[in-house]
């Protein structure tokens, strides 16, 4: 384990913090189009931020990492059950399906939360951007116009606590993210009137 966090404490926090910050931008790229590629970017950027977290001793966003890889990879197989569903084709337990990221998730964040110092007041700050970011990207699986306002407040928040950190790509792209969600906030909801408008 401490090899591991000697290998991480030589990686410059900054390649780490742009590497991400590069993988997601991409990733929004796809996301407005419901492309699966989204999730392919998605997961990309995890490795970066992880490693930049875990070196930081930042434990919530670190785990909030690991639950994005669970969103990831079970959000790729549920877009492809959902559109086998709504070409008239193979059924699934949705209730089973959309509630074990949250079983997951939820078990990992209450981890985190547990090994956290909560007398430091900035891993409040912490907790915030985490759980609102868990809630919108829930919302983004099941591909909700309603998950973009909530990962604007998640952007705000994280805004704060990212300066805060030094991590500027972070930063910044708490900016861009916020800009791009109120575009894919506009897109999703005409998409959803749209679809309401023919049933």
């Amino acid at each position: 384990m401490t090899d591991l966090a000697a290998l991480i404490a030589r990686i410059p926090p900054l390649a780490l913090d742009l590497s991400g910050a590069l993988a997601v931008l991409a990733s929004l790229h796809f996301l407005f189009a419901k492309a699966r590629a989204y999730w392919h970017w998605s997961n990309l950027s995890l490795l970066p931020y992880f490693l930049l977290f875990v070196a930081g001793g930042q434990w919530q966003l670190a785990g909030l990492q690991i639950c994005y890889l669970i969103f990831g990879v079970h959000g790729l197989y549920l877009w492809h059950l959902e559109a086998q569903r709504d070409r008239g084709g193979v059924q699934f337990n949705e209730g089973a399906w959309y509630g074990v990221t949250w079983v997951a998730s939820l078990t990992i964040f209450g981890y985190t939360v547990y090994v956290t110092d909560f007398s430091q007041p900035w891993n409040w700050v912490q907790f915030a951007v985490v759980g609102v970011s868990l809630v919108a990207n829930f919302g983004t699986t099941r591909r909700q116009a309603w998950s973009w306002p909530v990962w604007i407040l998640a952007n705000a928040v994280g805004a704060v606590f990212y300066f805060h950190t030094q991590y500027w790509a972070l930063f910044t792209l708490q900016f861009v993210l916020a800009a791009m969600s109120a575009y894919g906030w506009t897109v999703w909801s005409k998409d959803e009137r749209r679809v309401l408008a023919v049933a």
